[in-house]
């Protein structure tokens, strides 16, 4: 994973991750990615059916937003439970979510609510672990703070392993740092390969341009990429003994293709924001998140697979949906707003440019809040009942799937394990389920153990 200008912000309880190939002067060119191009290019297991998404955009919401908040409020509950919020009608009669997303509320033919996720009744109500679960659709065996080599690999990181595809631009991008490592996030036992190409910078900056981690080297213009390719002849004659003691024969074909990424016209107009209207990134929201699920959209139509954009701030960094204190005012003051804002833009513009369809979007946290407001105006972790909407993919809208108790909970109706969550959204990228994958130690190890929902992705 690349990063640049990390943001640093803690929850509650609390190149690192693939150093770029560098030979003699090679690195100090700023040549890159060859190993990683070359290790794509060996493919795995092919899937893409053309009824299925093409992309997706995982909209985060990193600490947990409350169920009982935004998508499944309990307007007859007492209100130590139902809180301040109130309801209101949706464009789909019998629905209502909160009053607080009154421009989501408009597109509501075009997402289905899913009131019942749950964990299990003994998972641990914490956020590394809630991560791991609900970004991979696997159960950690040991808990801990930190990624490991053997944890299971972030959905973005299956997808671009699995997607047979031909273009420069990373198939795994993340828009926004998470706090880091932290399980879940990373490519896992897929290893460094597969990890996303992070955007850490702030979308919305008047300054913002992704070339520095395109070109690697900020003193390197890309007008220089003719000279580079004379070096890289060089170094694969001299490269001549490795390739015949049984070297990969395609290295030199691979660092060709890591010079076409760095100079491709393509791959820095994926990242062109200003080639939006201004009208347009206003509709999205001049912040952070906004511009981020904006960049997200143009992301996907220049055939980026899977984009993740996680929720942070500029106004504060520590800002995020981990509401154990002043819950309703967070939610109603930075949270709710930005992301109503972004979630109905990216749901109107991909439906006007006919993309919806072929783009699954996914909204979703690690968790959901107690039902019980605590002494300081929160609401603390809960993973026995949770929220997720998706929309586009093929999934029909204007629906409710699964119901909560009156207190939002328990499940009452149709309960949806997390990995029957996530089996489902392989099915709807066209990912067979039920595919393996070699661990570090060439174990073949099933991506997901959930069951396929045909009532909720039909």
């Amino acid at each position: 994973m690349l990063n640049l200008l990390g943001s640093e912000y803690r929850l509650c309880d609390g190149i690192s991750r693939r150093d770029f190939l560098q030979i003699g002067s090679l690195g100090a060119a700023g040549l890159a990615l060859p190993d990683l191009l070359g290790a794509r290019a060996a493919g795995a297991n092919r899937a893409n059916p053309s009824d299925k998404a093409k992309s997706c955009i995982l909209l985060f919401m990193r600490g947990g937003p409350g169920q009982q908040d935004t998508w499944d409020l309990k307007p007859g509950a007492p209100a130590e439970i139902r809180g301040e919020f109130k309801p209101i009608a949706t464009n789909v009669a019998g629905i209502q979510i909160s009053e607080h997303f009154p421009l989501s509320a408009r597109h509501a033919e075009k997402y289905i609510i899913i009131r019942s996720v749950h964990h299990g009744r003994d998972a641990e109500p914490e956020h590394q672990p809630s991560v791991h679960r609900m970004l991979t659709g696997n159960r950690q065996v040991v808990r801990q703070r930190e990624a490991r080599k053997d944890d299971y690999p972030h959905l973005g990181s299956t997808l671009a392993r699995v997607r047979s595809r031909r273009s420069p631009i990373p198939a795994f991008i993340a828009v926004g740092k998470f706090p880091e490592p932290e399980p879940g996030t990373t490519a896992g036992f897929l290893g460094s390969l597969y990890e996303p190409f992070t955007i850490d910078q702030n979308p919305n900056a008047a300054n913002f341009r992704v070339q520095d981690l395109l070109a690697l080297r900020g003193d390197v213009p890309l007008e220089r990429m003719a000279g580079r390719r004379g070096l890289l002849n060089a170094v694969n004659r001299e490269m001549d003994q490795l390739v015949q003691s049984g070297a990969p024969a395609v290295m030199g074909n691979h660092y060709e293709k890591a010079l076409d990424l760095l100079g491709s016209p393509k791959v820095h107009e994926g990242f062109n924001l200003t080639g939006e209207p201004a009208q347009l990134r206003d509709r999205y929201g001049r912040n952070t998140f906004g511009q981020g699920v904006l960049l997200a959209r143009r992301l996907v139509e220049h055939g980026v697979p899977l984009v993740t954009v996680n929720f942070w701030t500029t106004c504060d960094p520590k800002v995020h949906w981990d509401t154990h204190e002043k819950n309703f005012s967070q939610m109603k003051g930075s949270l709710m707003p930005s992301t109503d804002r972004a979630y109905s833009a990216l749901l109107d513009d991909l439906s006007a440019r006919g993309l919806l369809e072929e783009t699954l979007v996914v909204w979703m946290g690690e968790m959901g809040r107690t039902p019980r407001i605590n002494s300081a105006a929160g609401r603390d972790h809960w993973v026995n009942c949770m929220s997720v909407v998706l929309a586009g993919g093929g999934i029909a809208g204007g629906r409710v799937y699964g119901a909560s108790d009156a207190h939002a909970a328990y499940p009452k109706d149709n309960p949806l394990d997390y990995r029957d969550l996530f089996t489902s959204i392989y099915s709807c990228l066209g990912v067979d389920p039920h595919t393996e994958l070699p661990d570090a130690q060439g174990r073949p190890l099933r991506i997901c153990n959930g069951q396929v929902i045909p009532a909720l992705v039909g």
